[in-house]
């Protein structure tokens, strides 16, 4: 059965080419703040590279004046020389091993807090498309493979490639002869590293896609919990859950696979190598034409050698994984909001009255390109007026505050508040004079201070306690545990639907917003909650421009205006008396909700208001 919880952002993992280590390439801007930590540690590491393969000159005088010697005096001077190098060897190890560490750590918070910061900036069209189970993927788990080399992979490869170089200069100083035939084997070690390593990079991306399919189908699910529940979905589920989880293993496999004869292909090839030129160099040192001390420093240096090409290779496999990730990462970064900031933008009056205009709009949303949500749709709202919205599912409301508070732009037409085109303005300007309080309003999983301040960061306690007071939301907070220290539970579990919505009223009157925006405000509330949030709600409203969406007529019966909207378009407006005088769609709809008339009204009205399966 296909699922479409399975849909990736952007392309899949199998249409992209694979990733190139120069995507990694970006990256090394975050590292710019930190650049004396980078020398330091760039500096110890040379210090070590250095030290490491000094030990190889030290082994052969050790053999060569000490041991062929006979003298114990040399013997000695020679091991306190070896143990010198290995103390400062070991001091400036330590000192790039921690530099690196807090450098990579760094950077990965500040990739992770620049990615964050960036998402929060995209319009909701494009969530409309992407899974956020992918993003917050890319966020932890990508962020954290660059993590790994930029504080121990590339570290381990810059030291690695350093005892290459200094091995196979030291090698060439030894015995010139013995370097030769080293370099007539590198490219015969090289070459399956460049063949594997391009299959371990393609197969790395895919593997970061098929975890982030995962966390996206695992994220929702439990999101959805109650409803999985409620539907005996479980077994389903877990089937759904477990194809995820085993695409991911068998493309791990595939990666790990290649990696594996990889580094078994160096290890062979490299220590192979390493036989042939010890049995070279020993028939050297029986035809006398090699000291022994200097075939010891030879094969030291050649076991170097050896270890740092496999080293590398082992290496390679993460940046290979590395530049996949920051592939993802960059592409995240690389999408542009379809709402921005204009420059340079307009201000908008100071106070704000909040004259609302819609002048022949046309938009639809970017999932449905076919169906307009609004056509030639035009709306005008005084200052203070308290406007009410109505009709079926689909007829465009809920799109109305959309554009109004700039999560779209329409496609033909404008949005206007006191005249200003709200495309000209700052967003945040916008959204800062609206106070929206929505149908299926969000909880956060923290307190109810932090939750209420949701309308106004910058608020004091007792004005939290007085918004909350004016919803009527503080008697049933202060009954919880820690009153409103309480942790409200993630997604406000810990609350009733009518609860929610009051610490989202609360919310909306603790930001005395210019223009209030209700979409279904008391929906779910019973009835003794719905006549006291009603009467916050009539304060609320008072001196501010309201539009109301509403199916449950008897909320809007006060309102001074009720538009009728049907396909997008209004089809007509007025009072409540004056609509049902008119007959038509709200007539119908009245008839259906106050039993005014029966039978066949009923039945058109049941029509007429059933379908529409597009955005409110």
């Amino acid at each position: 059965m296909p699922d479409s919880r399975s849909a990736p952002i952007g392309a899949s993992s199998q249409d992209r080419p694979a990733a190139s280590i120069r995507q990694l390439a970006p990256i090394l801007g975050f590292l710019r703040p930190y650049r004396g930590r980078v020398v330091v540690a760039s500096v110890a590491l040379v210090v070590a590279a250095a030290m490491v393969l000094s030990v190889g000159q030290g082994l052969r005088l050790l053999v060569d004046r000490g041991f062929a010697g006979g003298n114990p005096h040399v013997l000695d001077q020679m091991l306190v020389v070896l143990l010198a190098l290995v103390v400062v060897m070991a001091i400036a190890t330590g000192t790039r091993f921690y530099l690196v560490s807090w450098i990579g750590e760094r950077v990965s918070a500040d990739i992770r807090q620049a990615v964050f910061s960036h998402v929060l900036s995209l319009s909701p069209g494009f969530f409309e498309l992407a899974r956020t189970g992918e993003i917050i993927s890319r966020l932890t788990a990508d962020t954290t493979l660059l993590e790994t080399v930029v504080g121990s992979s590339a570290s381990l490869a810059l030291r690695n490639l350093l005892l290459f170089v200094g091995g196979t200069v030291m090698l060439a100083v030894t015995s010139p002869a013995l370097t030769t035939l080293v370099m007539v084997g590198v490219p015969v070690v090289v070459v399956p590293i460049i063949f594997f390593g391009r299959r371990v990079r393609r197969w790395s991306r895919a593997s970061q896609d098929r975890i982030a399919d995962v966390g996206a189908f695992g994220e929702e699910t439990l999101h959805g919990i109650r409803t999985v529940q409620a539907f005996c979905h479980e077994d389903i589920d877990r089937s759904r859950f477990k194809e995820r989880v085993e695409a991911a293993f068998g493309t791990a496999t595939r990666r790990i696979r290649q990696r594996a004869l990889l580094t078994a292909f160096v290890i062979l090839l490299v220590f192979t190598a390493v036989g042939v030129i010890l049995w070279v160099g020993g028939r050297e040192v029986i035809a006398g034409r090699l000291s022994a001390g200097d075939l010891s420093a030879f094969v030291f240096y050649s076991v170097l050698v050896a270890g740092s090409v496999g080293a590398i290779s082992e290496v390679v496999g993460d940046v290979q994984r590395a530049a996949g990730a920051a592939e993802r990462l960059l592409e995240l970064l690389a999408t542009r909001p379809d709402i921005s900031a204009p420059s340079p933008a307009q201000a908008l009056p100071h106070p704000v009255r909040g004259v609302i205009e819609f002048e022949q709009v046309r938009f639809h949303y970017p999932t449905r390109p076919e169906t307009p949500a609004l056509d030639r749709f035009t709306l005008h709202v005084r200052s203070g007026e308290r406007l009410a919205l109505v009709g079926p599912s689909g007829a465009g409301k809920t799109t109305v505050f959309q554009l109004l508070l700039r999560f779209y732009d329409p496609q033909d037409g404008c949005v206007c508040l006191d005249g200003v085109d709200v495309r000209t303005v700052r967003p945040e300007d916008l959204r800062s004079r609206i106070g929206l309080v929505p149908q299926d309003p969000v909880i956060f999983a923290t307190d109810a201070w932090e939750n209420i301040r949701y309308g106004r960061p910058g608020a004091s306690d007792a004005e939290v306690r007085a918004a909350a007071e004016a919803a009527y939301a503080a008697n049933f907070l202060d009954r919880l545990p820690q009153g409103f220290g309480s942790q409200l539970g993630e997604r406000g579990v810990r609350l009733s639907g009518g609860q929610r919505q009051r610490i989202a009223l609360a919310r909306a009157i603790l930001r005395d917003p210019a223009v209030l925006l209700l979409d279904e405000a008391t929906s779910a509330l019973d009835a003794e909650s719905e006549r006291m949030v009603q009467q916050a709600l009539e304060r609320l409203m008072v001196g501010r421009t309201t539009i109301i969406i509403a199916h449950r007529l008897a909320t809007v019966l006060k309102a001074d205006r009720i538009a009728v909207m049907l396909d997008g378009q209004i089809v007509s407006s007025g009072r409540h008396d004056d609509l049902i005088a008119e007959g038509g769609l709200y007539a119908r709809l009245a008839a259906l909700q106050f039993g005014q008339t029966a039978g066949a009204d009923h039945r058109r009205a049941e029509a007429a208001f059933s379908g529409g399966g597009g955005s409110s």
